[in-house]
């Protein structure tokens, strides 16, 4: 079935709150501001009150107490934010939601200066937690995420420091970052397709660029670029402002750089990121060779940035949204019923909201919503063979979620890292992949299937590289001065070159990738791009276990999913015999990939 006559579903919000009118949720916003008010007033007085010096058993019960109020905290908090989510993302005209979403906002201030009043504690009583933790039961169930919590605050500022930092960000980061995500998601461009004038969203305009006829891709290019050149003045003063506000912070809270933090969000070291990007960096020359064959194929000496995502063999045909359940749906079964159960849910429950249009954002995300224990999925999706991909590669999110609530984790352990967070995802996309691949009737349908996977692999590895050597060189400039819009696309076409090399046709790159990727609009997460290579490396290396010991690994796999919020990503690595500080592992992952594009290069010919 077409997609195109299939009506894309939208994800249904109302078993979290009826609506955004409903005595419900202005209850349940009421309910969270009397708990951030009762655990301001423990931190304040209780906890300020047991010292270092207190009794083991008061400060066993301090610990006790903050760890209970912070998850009631959290979960409420959490659950009102995906639920306003659920209407700004898909719906950014809304102003009712926008207004809430903004008084919302001004008690997140709040919970942020909380977490840090939570983390401060427990780094002025971080020498006596050994002695501590063992007195109480839930401050013990959350070792890890307690001693994380008191190694963390080193790098904080003073109280009131952190107050006015969390409480100015609501006008500063914060508001810039809703500036990209407003001015992104409704711009819309006249197009020209099929002998039809439309009106496209930017996320519609850049599925595009996976059209078969190759007119369209670079008519696509042109309209794109010329939509981001309108809005790359605001654009530049949101990132401006957002990695200013980044260097200051890290400044003041004792960080020698911004990837300082981030390397301790994902949990991981510098070893380990230099082993991984080293791996990397030596794979170029591969992909290269892919690039090169691609472009042979499609009549080319080279690809043009309109090339990459370019269709080859016949994977061409559009996938309808029953269809993508039901494939969906046979391949999981094999791999793990509960997943497989997950994902019917998902689709009968309409959990997933796939139409694309106007002041929808782009791209694709899943979010949990913890009160109720269920997740919800964005896409935009197309019908292609890689929309599919995004689905299965967004449901693994929600899979892990599904994970961690059926272990009855709170959300102190459930914090999961950002290179953990994609492991289900991988394996999902390369279970698919493979099911496909398998049952391939000819070399062309391979051919199909493995461009699908490669371009996947390609963003994942070399686009992925190229925004990390965007991002840290944005950051060594900015740290000197304001950059020019100019400034920014001549950053971003020296990264592509580096990572892309002879692969692509300078000539025809994509200066203005920095514009529409929400992941540099960040002031908490920068460097949110190396964790998707983390992800897809360790997701392949745990699908080749998979493939050794077949359904024995499953259990332990869900059992690691649930666990993801309680350890590095080191130890949870070890579980499964890998080392992530050596090079070699990373480059077997790549070797998988390796493979591939060898066989994609004999069909090709």
């Amino acid at each position: 079935m077409d997609q195109k006559t299939t009506a894309l579903p939208h994800w249904d919000m109302t078993p979290v709150y009826p609506a955004l009118d409903s005595p419900e949720f202005q209850a349940a916003f009421e309910r969270l501001t009397g708990l951030v008010s009762e655990m301001e007033t423990y931190l304040g007085e209780t906890a300020q009150a047991a010292g270092p010096d207190a009794a083991p058993a008061d400060l066993a019960a301090v610990a006790g107490g903050l760890v209970e109020r912070f998850n009631a905290v959290a979960e409420l908090g959490g659950t009102l934010r995906a639920y306003l989510t659920g209407f700004t993302a898909v719906d950014s005209f809304n102003t009712q939601a926008r207004k809430i979403e903004s008084q919302y906002q001004v008690l997140g201030a709040r919970m942020d200066d909380l977490q840090t009043r939570f983390r401060a504690w427990f780094g002025r009583i971080a020498g006596r937690l050994d002695e501590i933790l063992p007195l109480n039961p839930a401050a013990q169930a959350h070792a890890f995420a307690l001693r994380e919590a008191a190694e963390r605050s080193q790098y904080q500022m003073s109280p009131a420091e952190e107050a006015l930092a969390a409480e100015l960000s609501l006008s500063g980061g914060r508001a810039w970052n809703k500036l990209q995500g407003t001015v992104t998601s409704q711009l819309t461009v006249d197009f020209e397709l099929d002998g039809n004038q439309q009106r496209l969203s930017m996320p519609a305009l850049i599925n595009l660029r996976s059209h078969p006829d190759e007119d369209v891709r670079r008519r696509a290019f042109e309209a794109e670029t010329a939509a981001w050149v309108s809005v790359r003045e605001p654009l530049a003063a949101a990132m401006n402002g957002i990695k200013g506000e980044t260097l200051t912070l890290a400044k003041r809270r004792g960080r020698p750089d911004p990837l300082d933090a981030a390397l301790e969000l994902a949990r991981i070291d510098r070893a380990t990121l230099d082993a991984m990007l080293g791996a990397m960096a030596d794979s170029l020359p591969m992909f290269v060779r892919y690039f090169r064959a691609k472009a042979r194929l499609i009549g080319k000496e080279r690809l043009a940035w309109w090339d990459l995502f370019a269709p080859a063999g016949n994977a061409e045909r559009v996938y309808g949204w029953p269809e993508t359940r039901d494939f969906l749906l046979e391949n999981f079964t094999g791999f793990s019923p509960d997943l497989a159960s997950l994902v019917q849910r998902a689709f009968d429950s309409r959990w997933i909201d796939a139409e694309s249009r106007p002041g929808k954002r782009g791209g694709a995300f899943c979010m949990g919503v913890p009160a109720i224990k269920q997740s919800r999925v964005l896409t935009n999706f197309d019908g292609s063979l890689d929309q599919v991909s995004t689905v299965a590669h967004e449901l693994g999110h929600a899979f892990h979620n599904a994970c961690i609530y059926a272990a009855g984790k709170t959300m102190l352990q459930s914090r999961t890292p950002m290179t953990l967070a994609e492991t289900a995802s991988i394996m999902n996309e390369t279970i698919v992949q493979n099911a496909i691949l398998q049952r391939a009737a000819s070399d062309e349908e391979a051919l199909g299937i493995l461009e699908t996977g490669l371009i996947g692999d390609s963003q994942v590895i070399v686009d992925i590289y190229s925004r990390f050597l965007f991002e840290r060189e944005v950051f060594a400039r900015r740290a000197k001065a304001e950059l020019s819009a100019d400034e920014l696309c001549e950053i971003m076409t020296w990264a592509q070159k580096e990572a892309y090399g002879a692969g692509l046709d300078e000539r025809y790159l994509q200066p203005y990738m920095w514009t529409w990727k929400p992941h540099y609009y960040s002031v908490d997460l920068p460097f949110y791009n190396f964790p998707y290579a983390f992800g897809l490396l360790f997701g392949l290396g745990l699908y080749a276990i998979y493939q050794q010991r077949g359904a024995a690994f499953v259990p332990e796999y869900q059992a690691l999913l649930a666990s993801t919020g309680e350890g590095t990503a080191a130890d949870l690595a070890a579980r499964f015999g890998i080392d992530i500080r050596q090079k070699d592992f990373w480059a077997g992952s790549l070797n998988v990939i390796a493979q591939r594009v060898e066989r994609y290069i004999q069909l090709v010919g």
